[in-house]
């Protein structure tokens, strides 16, 4: 049984305002929720149709599932964990740095692909879509639970960082034509404007990733499906 007062504290948790307030966020789906168990991160409660065995849970209906579920078509459980603080930001290897990333969907496939290409350290800027939203936590399928995420300002980092800064451009170097060191920040910008004119001037080094269609028309990769070739091109160095 989950109470009126259960429902509305949980509902909340959809807007960051709560989630910053309250200290918690949520994550919803057997995968999703039990490799935040199996992690650091602090389980609050857990409601679900079906027993995970673990002495937070509480047995509801997919009525009630339906209630405080951010998902069209709730996935067995939700869960509330505890917002853990923020780490130490280490300044060292590859690190991923997001300029103004607003859309849900492509940060948590970044985070993914943070999780895949053993990049530990995400730096996002403050306009940045908050790494707790519901969308977000699904999108990783996990992954939230591997990497850092630190927001900042990303222009003071950037200028403070002792590491080379690469940037995303159409008109960087070929990046199937240069040699990638192991250590160094790469910046990727926003999904409509790209990386921005205060952020553009602590590149170091700009990067491209050609386009080979016929009629060069494209105008732009999708911001996620960027990052994973560019990582893939510092992974093989």
């Amino acid at each position: 049984m989950i109470s009126k007062n259960q429902i509305k504290n949980i509902t909340r948790l959809k807007q960051k305002k709560y989630r910053q307030q309250d200290g918690l966020f949520i994550a919803e789906g057997r995968k999703v929720i039990e490799e935040f168990l199996n992690s650091t991160f602090k389980l609050v409660d857990l409601f679900t149709t079906e027993t995970f065995d673990v002495d937070q849970e509480v047995i509801i209906s997919e009525n009630d599932l339906k209630k405080i579920s951010c998902l069209t078509t709730p996935n067995k459980a939700l869960a509330v964990f505890k917002i853990p603080e923020d780490l130490s930001l280490q300044s060292d290897g590859l690190i991923l740095a997001l300029d103004s990333v607003r859309d849900p969907g492509n940060l948590g496939t970044i985070i993914r692909l943070c999780d895949w290409f053993g990049v530990d350290q995400l730096v996002c800027s403050q306009e940045t879509v908050d790494c707790y939203n519901p969308k977000v936590v699904q999108a990783t399928m996990g992954s939230l639970t591997r990497v850092a995420i630190h927001y900042v300002d990303l222009e003071s980092y950037l200028q403070k960082v002792d590491l080379p800064v690469f940037g995303a451009f159409m008109e960087g170097k070929d990046v199937y034509k240069s040699k990638m060191p192991k250590s160094g920040v790469l910046v990727l910008g926003n999904e409509a404007n790209g990386i921005s004119k205060a952020i553009e001037v602590c590149v170091t080094d700009k990067i491209s990733i050609p386009r080979f269609g016929a009629l060069q028309a494209t105008e732009s990769l999708n911001v996620a499906t960027a990052g994973a070739i560019l990582l893939s091109e510092f992974r093989r160095g």
